[in-house]
C-alpha cells in the first residue's frame, strides 16, 4: 500500500484530501500512553511526531471550522466548536519543543479536535422523523 505523509502547516491541502483518521488516532493513543520522566525517543523523533500531529491538527481544525461556519451563529454546538478552535489556534501558534510533554499536548489537541468534529457531524444530521399514532 502506497502511503504519503503530508506536512501542510498552511492548510493548503486540507480541503481536497480526506482525513485519514485511524492512523493518527493510533499515534495519539500511543503518545498518550507514554509515562515516566525519562525521554522515550530521541529529540529528532519528537520533532517528527510534532510535525505529523501539527499538520494533522491543522487539517482537522480546518474541517471543524468549515462545519462550524455552516451552523447558525446562536448554536450551542457552534459556540463550543469556536472555543475549541480558539484553543487550537493558540496551541498551534506555539513553537513545539522536542519533548514528551509537547508531543502529548499536540496529541491531546488532535483528540479534542476530533471529538468536536464528531459533535458537529452529529449536529448536521437531521433528527429522525416521528410519526403520530
Amino acid at each position: 500500500m502506497d502511503q504519503h505523509i503530508l506536512y501542510d502547516p498552511g492548510g493548503l491541502w486540507e480541503q481536497t484530501l480526506p482525513l485519514d483518521r485511524e492512523p493518527y488516532l493510533s499515534l495519539v493513543t500511543a503518545v498518550l500512553a507514554w509515562t515516566g520522566p525519562k525521554p522515550v525517543l530521541q529529540p529528532r523523533d519528537y520533532e517528527q511526531i510534532n510535525l505529523q500531529l501539527t499538520g494533522h491538527a491543522r487539517a482537522v481544525a480546518g474541517d471543524v471550522q468549515r462545519r462550524c461556519a455552516a451552523l447558525p451563529k446562536n448554536s450551542t454546538v457552534r459556540g463550543l466548536a469556536e472555543v475549541v478552535l480558539g484553543e487550537a489556534e493558540r496551541r498551534l501558534a506555539a513553537q513545539p519543543d522536542a519533548t514528551v510533554a509537547c508531543v502529548q499536548n499536540r496529541a491531546r489537541l488532535v483528540r479534542a479536535l476530533y471529538e468536536r468534529l464528531d459533535h458537529l457531524k452529529a449536529a448536521e444530521r437531521p433528527a429522525p422523523a416521528t410519526t403520530a399514532p
